[in-house]
């Protein structure tokens, strides 16, 4: 075990890494942060922050050494730093696991390879691949580039063949993924933490509202049935044993009308969706990370109450700051912000939880509190 007193390694300076920053600080820990931006959330709180490239060898030399063990925060590291770290000092998650997760195409094989749906696909490497996909994949359907999209960037909606050539030349003929379209009911995700043994700890599932491809509101406990929550946790947990998974990580499921459950994404960290533990669970995601990281054993992940996330993006602010009193004359609204130092459209700047007797009530203070949010 690596106790209280040891200094942790993040790789990434953003906001989960600021979350995580502060769990591990307030368990003793120290930690440095890696990351090229001068003003990151995480590196400003950091104990010590590293201004440097994440494939800078020397700079990694000297971070290895200075840390009992590292992790990051994102999925788009190079799992060539995580593999030069891995020689030298302890690396969760692995390289082998991340790289698995960093390529929409290669990502969606494995899961497959495990027997575990995922919406019908194709893998669009040039134009080649579109002259004969009407056959092969019905429409609409959506081309996706298959490295370093998130938040619906690099999402293209596709209704003919036409429209996938048209899209791919807009993508700059990246390597791309087309998905068929799925007759959506709802989306759910599930956050767990896997040990070092393989013990794995599930929080509950969480239903999830996007609007434009960003995540909007995660809604604890979810409507889903009780059947269907045992399989999106029993696909969850094959999913973290397939790749030899320690730490903590997510799984983004699709529920079609028809009533089939689908895995869409695996995230290699802690999740968007996971910020309702932060205030409604007896142990957060980001604290999960930190013990699985140290070899700890694992907190209860227990739901003490029903739960609302919503997310608060750069849009909120206008000319104005946002109307925090409103927001806060509410006591069980829960406000964590990042630390960004500026408000773009769709960026991340924060989000807040609410905690009431039932999901209902929950979401109904969380629409109208975020309604008054924005109302400068």
């Amino acid at each position: 075990m690596i106790l209280p007193g040891a200094t942790l390694g993040m790789l990434g300076g953003g906001q989960l890494g600021r979350m995580f920053t502060t769990a591990a600080q307030t368990m003793g820990y120290k930690v440095i942060v890696l990351d090229p931006d001068t003003n990151s959330p995480a590196g400003i709180i950091a104990d010590q922050h590293i201004c440097a490239k994440y494939d800078d060898e020397s700079t990694l030399i000297n971070l290895a050494n200075a840390c009992d063990a590292i992790t990051t925060e994102f999925e788009n590291i190079p799992a060539t730093t995580l593999a030069f770290l891995e020689s030298k000092t302890v690396v969760h998650p692995s390289s082998s696991a991340l790289a698995k997760t960093q390529n929409r195409i290669v990502e969606k094989e494995f899961i497959a390879s495990l027997g575990i749906p995922v919406a019908p696909f194709l893998a669009i490497r040039s134009e080649s691949d579109i002259d004969d996909i009407k056959d092969k994949i019905q429409f609409p359907a959506i081309l996706k580039l298959a490295n370093f999209g998130y938040d619906g960037k690099g999402q293209v909606v596709c209704q003919g063949p036409d429209d996938v050539k048209q899209a791919f030349e807009n993508l700059e003929q990246a390597e791309c993924v087309l998905e068929q379209r799925i007759n959506l009911e709802r989306e759910v995700s599930t956050v767990l933490a896997r040990s070092q043994i393989g013990d794995i700890t599930n929080f509950p599932v969480a239903e999830n509202v996007h609007i434009n491809g960003i995540l909007h509101s995660t809604a604890v406990p979810s409507v889903i049935t009780e059947q269907q929550t045992e399989t999106v946790i029993e696909m969850a947990d094959k999913i973290a044993e397939g790749l030899d998974y320690v730490g903590t990580m997510a799984v983004e499921f699709f529920i079609s009308k028809e009533g089939d459950i689908l895995a869409n994404e695996i995230a290699p960290r802690p999740h968007n969706s996971g910020h309702f533990t932060l205030d409604a669970c007896e142990t957060s995601q980001f604290e999960q990370q930190v013990r699985m990281l140290c070899n700890l054993p694992s907190g209860n992940c227990k739901l003490a109450s029903p739960v609302v996330m919503i997310n608060i993006l750069g849009d909120v602010w206008g000319n104005f700051e946002p109307n925090w009193i409103e927001l806060l004359s509410i006591p069980n609204n829960k406000l964590h912000l990042y630390g960004k130092l500026q408000a773009r459209v769709g960026r991340k700047m924060g989000h807040f939880n609410v905690l009431a007797p039932s999901t209902e009530q929950a979401m109904d203070i969380a629409e109208h509190s975020f309604e008054q949010l924005k109302a400068n």
